[in-house]
């Protein structure tokens, strides 16, 4: 099978005597031989002569160098295959980060109102935007191949300006920016308004959340609960909602400046110091929803974390009944009673930052509220599972799990640790 030929020309006229013309030189695989020939004119009769040509051996002959010059580009082949899945490789990477089975997704919209609103605002500007890229750089990469230059090609003409298509690329951009602009103005003034209206037009209740940011944990507190001592409700870092009623967020910051983000709940809003922010939404599937702090707030900003449990109406208002109660110490399966009763005197040192309320000792309000610590499923504001073995790690040496954590370490002993994390973990 002959895959290859090259014709060549010497400088002296086919029939000249003592050097005749080779004309074309063809290569042939045959099984896994590799053949050369050349065809010449015979310098007295004019005929075509074919003669075979044996390279030479070795893999640094020339007949190797000619054999890799008329080989079919078979190691190109491989390499753009490997150019190829090197591409693809990243591009699966990337694409794997928009599935909806991921905790902090914003493809999986889980609240009745601003969830879908920012989803498909998203979804009418992506499909769009990737025509636009598939045409551009489809119109590239061809032109970049349909017109490369190639050897003794000419110098194109080189032209300057062409009004009609300065034209065209000053309109199109100016409608696609008011496709995008119609519905993104509509989506701005829908989840701008008062979550009070909001409610109001849909016919929900509403649950007010005040949230306030700390390096780096997360206070909040529900205005319009009160606890036994009449005051607002106040826990930390896992806000607890009913299904079906808007959750109205009133956000601020006790230092420097956070970010309030639910993905599955819809977008973000800054938590920013002596300002109030606002977004609302109506959690509209139970479950647990996670949440990280998206402004970047110092060294354990990675770790600033939250969760959404929302649960059923009636759950929520038996779990308001029960916050509103003061801390009681719950046996749970394998408490050790006598070290829990220990523990109170241990915990001296977390007075002076945390509020255990129905303990006249404890009334800091430096740190997180401890009153029913025990009912959360995480602590470290969601960095560990709430176990008792967990607790006493973070009562003993918080920086271990959170490097730069403004908590103390080494305040109290191991075994003083694992006394105090008995007795917070009964706190239900």
């Amino acid at each position: 099978m002959i895959i290859g030929s090259a014709t060549s020309r010497s400088g002296r006229h086919p029939t000249s005597p003592r050097e005749p013309s080779i004309r074309s030189i063809s290569l042939t695989l045959a099984g896994e031989s590799v053949r050369f020939q050349t065809t010449r004119l015979d310098e007295y009769t004019g005929a075509s002569v074919s003669t075979p040509v044996r390279p030479p051996a070795g893999p640094r002959s020339r007949g190797a160098g000619r054999i890799a010059a008329f080989a079919p580009p078979l190691a190109r082949l491989s390499r753009a295959k490997v150019l190829l899945a090197l591409m693809l490789v990243p591009l699966a990477l990337l694409m794997s980060g928009c599935l909806s089975e991921y905790p902090m997704s914003i493809f999986d919209p889980k609240s009745s109102d601003l969830a879908p609103r920012t989803f498909n605002l998203f979804m009418l500007i992506l499909w769009p935007a990737v025509l636009v890229f598939i045409v551009v750089e489809g119109a590239l990469v061809y032109t970049m191949f349909r017109f490369r230059q190639r050897p003794n090609h000419a110098r194109p003409d080189q032209i300057h300006g062409n009004t009609k298509i300065e034209i065209i690329w000053t309109i199109a951009p100016a409608f696609v920016l008011a496709f995008i602009a119609v519905p993104t103005v509509r989506d701005i003034f829908y989840t701008q308004q008062p979550a009070a209206q909001a409610a109001e037009a849909t016919g929900l209740q509403t649950v007010r959340v005040n949230v306030i940011g700390h390096q780096w944990w997360w206070e909040l507190v529900y205005p319009d609960i009160k606890d036994a001592e009449g005051n607002p409700l106040v826990t930390a870092n896992e806000l607890v909602a009913p299904t079906g009623r808007t959750l109205d967020i009133t956000e601020t910051s006790a230092d420097v400046i956070h970010s309030w983000w639910i993905p599955a709940m819809g977008g973000k809003r800054d938590v920013i110091p002596n300002h109030e922010n606002h977004i609302w939404y109506t959690p509209s599937v139970e479950g647990e929803y996670y949440g990280q702090c998206a402004e970047y707030c110092g060294g354990v900003h990675a770790d600033m974390r939250m969760r959404l449990r929302a649960i059923s109406p009636a759950d929520f208002d038996a779990w308001v009944k029960k916050e509103q109660s003061d801390a009681t110490s719950v046996p749970f399966e394998g408490m050790n009673q006598d070290l829990a009763k220990q523990a109170v005197q241990m915990m001296t040192p977390c007075a002076a930052c945390h509020t255990i309320r129905g303990n006249q000792i404890f009334q800091g309000k430096i740190g997180p509220n401890l009153t029913h610590v025990g009912g959360r499923t995480t602590i470290a504001a969601g960095k560990l599972d709430n176990n008792p073995d967990n607790i006493a790690r973070w009562v003993h040496d918080p920086s271990s799990v959170k490097p730069g954590v403004k908590m103390p370490s080494n305040l109290v002993t191991t075994d003083q640790a694992a006394a105090i994390a008995q007795y917070l973990y009964s706190l239900k």
